[in-house]
């Protein structure tokens, strides 16, 4: 029977899992076996500087968060050696992170994850983590915008033309010459 102090401090680590499960945009379960000392440290420091937390936590603990958070289904996840990833502003960034290792290591593999408060798979994770760069999709998206605006401005510019009348540029330069 664990003592009473063990007990308490298993209590506050759910405690504050169940907090943060809550609050994170985003999460990845991973099994992280099979990664060396070195790889763990370049991975744990890349999920630090994409501002993710990411830890080896008890799959009991998780599952009773997980529980408390109504997050119940990812508990069938919840075997062997699990680690957990969370991000509470970026939600594409530790998918990111853990797909380059999971490419990289082959027994290291992503088990399923968390995303806006609802359980999805590894394929969902998978794909979360194909999408491009913010700045990419910013980029995309003004681009998108601009086309039909400058469209738009050659289109009328035509019409102006084509009527006769002469362009603000020669209509300031006319009453000079007279």
């Amino acid at each position: 029977m664990p003592s009473t102090k063990v007990l308490e401090q298993k209590q506050a680590v759910v405690a504050e899992l169940t907090e943060k499960l809550g609050r994170a945009q985003s999460g990845v379960l991973v099994s992280y076996t099979g990664i060396t000392v070195a790889d763990d440290t370049a991975l744990r420091a890349a999920m630090r500087k994409a501002g993710c937390e990411y830890a080896v936590i008890k799959n009991t603990l998780i599952g009773r968060a997980c529980d408390a958070a109504g997050l119940s289904d990812i508990k069938a996840q919840l075997n062997g050696m699990n680690a957990l990833a969370l991000s509470y502003d970026d939600p594409v960034a530790p998918a990111k992170i853990l797909k380059e290792y999971a490419d990289k290591i082959e027994s290291f593999s992503i088990r399923g994850g968390i995303l806006d408060g609802a359980v999805v798979d590894t394929k969902t994770v998978e794909e979360l983590a194909e999408i491009p760069p913010k700045e990419v999709l910013l980029a995309r998206m003004l681009g998108s915008l601009q086309g039909p605006l400058s469209g738009l401005c050659r289109a009328l510019q035509a019409i102006i033309d084509k009527d006769g009348e002469p362009a603000p540029a020669e209509e300031a330069a006319a009453p000079a010459e007279a």
